[in-house]
């Protein structure tokens, strides 16, 4: 105690160097509180976006499916299925969907698309999509024979709402499957490949059409929350009902979103590295002066008998105590901004044509949380910490006769 209350009052004797460093390594920290807050803020956002409006959190598929979308590979007798789901806790929604590639043709253009057979009244449950009709409107329980489908698909097949298409594929059974369809709605998702490619009908009319016999090759399920989907997942792969079946997670439903995060948050790794090995060197240098400037004072008191060992230790304590106080003072403003923008959220309507292409809104939101409020500063503390030994491991080597005569 007595040392680190000596080191405290060293620190202040050139005041004007120490606030300097003091205020680097709260800029530091206030900097990666901040940017870890928002970055993985906006990955959150960007898998809530990307799993709301398509794939749910977790999905249940016949095994191999989802590496070769095949017609045979379904979910047989779903019905049991949603009945075992029903003792899960932690589910907002659980929807069948069946789907297949079919030749869409109007009266004047025809274009292959995936056609995707959904329940009405419980899609809103896994999906934004119907919530995303910019023309008619979504499908209903009751409905027969018709459709919705995405806004670029209703303008290469130049339809409109009341219009009808015809679509041909092939059913489960290798059989020709064939319906027409009356567009009723128009959505408009934002992302220009689901958008282009995507048309929607009644998982019944499905059915009839591709000759599924009751199957579906999905059942999507949308968690509480991002955060306990893997508690969930482990849940439903202990279900009996589910033992011949696979349970899939966002990742491996939407690997190129999982690739892409891991791109960003690599390469925004490097730059907070760089920023700490800035500050680092801030700490080397300050702390490498002071050692020069006290050379006839380590002398003084090696030759009354102090240990050059406590020296060090003191030294390290002056250390620690800026860095502490810098990273505490850093931590509590980065904290304060980042409650802050949690609320108001960050406007980025300059990106807006890019964040649709994510199917996220142009306002962002960062997130506080135990990893952005401690990995930051942790690593300035153990980088600052190693940067102040290696001036101070200098002390030892002196020899008290010749730092007596140091000026």
């Amino acid at each position: 105690m007595d040392d680190l209350l000596l080191g405290w009052r060293n620190i202040w004797r050139n005041p004007g160097r120490s606030i300097l460093t003091i205020l680097a390594v709260a800029f530091a920290a206030l900097l990666l509180v901040f940017m870890l807050s928002f970055q993985l803020g906006s990955y959150e956002d960007m898998i809530n976006a990307s799993v709301q409006l398509n794939t749910g959190h977790l999905q249940i598929q016949a095994p191999g499916f989802n590496e070769k979308q095949e017609m045979r590979k379904t979910v047989r007798d779903p019905e049991a299925v949603l009945h075992a789901l029903k003792a899960v806790p932690g589910l907002t929604g659980v929807s069948p969907r069946a789907q297949g590639f079919a030749l869409a043709a109007s009266a004047n253009r025809t274009r292959g698309t995936l056609v995707i057979g959904v329940r009405p009244d419980t899609e809103p449950d896994v999906s934004t999509l119907p919530g995303q009709i910019r023309k008619g409107r979504y499908l209903e329980k009751t409905d027969a024979g018709k459709a919705v489908m995405g806004s670029l698909l209703a303008e290469r097949l130049r339809v409109g709402i009341n219009d009808e298409v015809t679509l041909l594929g092939q059913g489960k059974d290798g059989s020709v499957a064939a319906t027409v369809v009356q567009v009723v709605g128009i959505y408009k998702a934002g992302i220009d490949e689901f958008d282009r490619n995507t048309l929607q009908i009644t998982l019944r009319d499905f059915d009839e059409a591709f000759s599924m016999n009751g199957d579906a090759h999905r059942i999507v399920i949308s968690a509480d929350r991002l955060s306990i989907a893997e508690q969930v997942r482990t849940r439903l792969e202990s279900l009996p009902a589910l033992r011949d079946l696979k349970v899939l997670g966002w990742a491996e439903l939407v690997p190129g979103l999982r690739q892409s995060i891991q791109m960003d948050l690599f390469s925004g790794l490097i730059m907070y590295l760089i920023l700490v090995i800035v500050v680092a060197f801030s700490i080397f240098n300050t702390f490498l002066m002071a050692i020069f400037e006290r050379t006839h004072e380590f002398g003084v008191l090696m030759a009354i008998g102090t240990r050059p060992g406590r020296l060090v230790r003191l030294m390290l304590m002056e250390s620690m105590s800026m860095t502490a106080v810098g990273l505490v003072l850093g931590m509590i403003l980065g904290a304060g901004l980042t409650f802050y923008l949690s609320a108001h959220g960050i406007s980025l309507a300059w990106a807006q044509e890019l964040m649709t292409q994510y199917g996220i809104s142009d306002r962002l939101y960062p997130r506080l949380s135990w990893i952005s409020l401690l990995s930051g500063p942790a690593i300035i503390l153990l980088i600052t910490f190693f940067t102040a030994l290696y001036p101070s491991l200098r002390i030892p080597k002196l020899r008290p006769a010749e730092a007596l005569r140091a000026a």
